[in-house]
């Protein structure tokens, strides 16, 4: 196989979904401009899809007629320009530690409106959460018990809490209490009196089945009703994220599936399918949602949603990627192309690093986009190239795979991945070889002949 001889069957291929504002941008010159002004790869954020995605969240619950909130899980996406958009919205904000709470609060979201998730909490944090009267979904017996200390010592409000269960299907899981746990925890919430208000219950589920979900969620409801025969309040219940997004096509996926093997990788690097995000998803997003509360849990007579209502009981959800779906791309500069075999080998100006996926033994599939200085690379020609980082390892690549581009990639080009705001900017960044973390850069006014943007007000790390 040539450089440029390819047919393009040869190569698999995964083209992400069209996005307008990220095509208006792509097309616009601007993201020439700003890789010359940065010197290096930055991110730029969409805040426009956030808000339609919180919007498609926030309908789910309306149409289903049940009550509830949405609170954006922090971890997903560093930028402070999710938390601006949570406090412009009334919406919530999900957070694991003292810094999160501090940027969240500093951003305008109020106290009442962030949820203090994680392991093994500690005081510094807990105290921070009682003060502001954050929701704190307790993990373990040692944690109530020093929520409680805090409660009864220097506040002048009651701790706010739910106790997160263990899954009875995951019961390796180290998030949640057991079920005898999970009563020594009731026992305890009674005798603390009103130094600990028990508001409900919550769960941390793996992957992104509906039904399971559900279920989890009906059981959860009961737990509720049995807390509020304690005299506890127990009016709400958590069910966390784990909304899948669709980032291509059913029929590009599947094929890309069926067809991909070593040799499309370089140095015949080998994937385990099972291994790969789920790229494609027929029910995402909000979508999901509506899927769990349409569904009737194991052993009921009526849907999730019905159940909720009938009991007075509100669904609070924890959406990270979902609500980032769309929402940001990443853009790095082509500094070296070498020939190799048949295809080129492309190293650009940042690391993988800024590619979260590729530090989890997969690879980030969606197909980047080449830029150049006249506008996105379009054709039906092929020429295949795997991308490199900037550094002096032999693991740091961005796309192990042999991507069919439309044109051949040059120095100074741009390959911009797309829908990258959902965990894949920022989860594993680092200053290696002393190179400087890629900027966030906010675009708005999308549909506008020139977009207009702006740095994230990100403190520095």
């Amino acid at each position: 196989m040539g450089l440029t001889g390819s047919r393009p069957a040869d190569l698999p291929t995964l083209p992400a979904h069209t996005d307008p504002g990220t095509d208006r941008i792509m097309d616009s010159g601007l993201l020439h401009e700003l890789s010359h002004a940065f010197d290096g790869p930055f991110h730029f954020l969409l805040p426009h899809r956030f808000d339609a995605n919180l919007a498609a969240f926030r309908a789910a619950l309306d149409d289903a007629g049940v009550a509830g909130h949405v609170y954006y899980a922090k971890k997903a996406n560093k930028a402070a320009v999710w938390a601006e958009r949570c406090a412009v919205h009334g919406a919530g904000v999900d957070v694991a530690s003292v810094p999160e709470l501090r940027e969240a609060l500093g951003h305008g979201v109020r106290g009442e409106h962030i949820v203090v998730t994680g392991p093994a909490k500690n005081d510094a944090l807990l105290r921070l959460a009682v003060l502001h009267g954050c929701l704190v979904a307790v993990d373990a017996l040692d944690e109530l018990d020093l929520l409680g200390t805090l409660a009864l010592t220097g506040t002048v409000r009651p701790a706010r809490l739910l106790l997160r269960r263990l899954p009875p299907d995951q019961p390796h899981s180290r998030f949640g209490m057991t079920a005898a746990e999970a009563a020594t925890a009731l026992d305890r919430c009674v005798r603390a009196g009103d130094a600990l208000r028990t508001e409900g219950f919550s769960f941390h589920l793996s992957g992104y089945a509906t039904r399971a979900r559900a279920d989890l969620a009906a059981q959860l409801i009961d737990a509720c009703l049995r807390a509020r025969e304690l005299g506890l309040p127990a009016d709400r219940i958590s069910i966390g994220g784990g909304f899948a997004v669709d980032y291509s096509s059913g029929s590009h996926w599947h094929a890309f599936l069926a067809a991909q093997r070593p040799e499309h990788y370089h140095a015949h690097r080998t994937f385990d399918a099972d291994g790969f995000y789920p790229y494609h998803s027929p029910v995402a997003g909000a979508d999901a949602l509506r899927a769990i509360l349409d569904t009737v849990p194991d052993g009921g007579r009526t849907s999730l949603a019905g159940r909720l209502k009938e009991t007075g009981t509100l669904l609070l959800t924890e959406p990270g990627r979902a609500l980032l779906d769309g929402a940001g791309a990443s853009v790095f500069r082509v500094q070296g192309v070498k020939e190799r075999d048949g295809y080129r080998i492309l190293t650009v100006d940042g690391t993988s690093l800024s590619l979260s996926e590729q530090w989890f033994n997969s690879e980030y599939l969606p197909d980047p986009y080449l830029v150049t200085p006249d506008g996105r690379a379009r054709g039906a020609a092929v020429h295949p190239a795997c991308v490199g980082g900037a550094t002096c390892l032999e693991s740091d690549l961005l796309t192990w795979r042999k991507v069919p581009f439309p044109a051949r990639p040059r120095v100074g080009d741009l390959l911009v991945y797309p829908n990258t705001a959902g965990y894949q900017m920022d989860s594993n960044e680092s200053p290696f070889h002393g190179l400087p973390l890629p900027p966030k850069v906010v675009v708005d006014r999308v549909s506008a002949a020139r977009p207009r943007w702006r740095l994230d007000r990100s403190p520095a790390r």
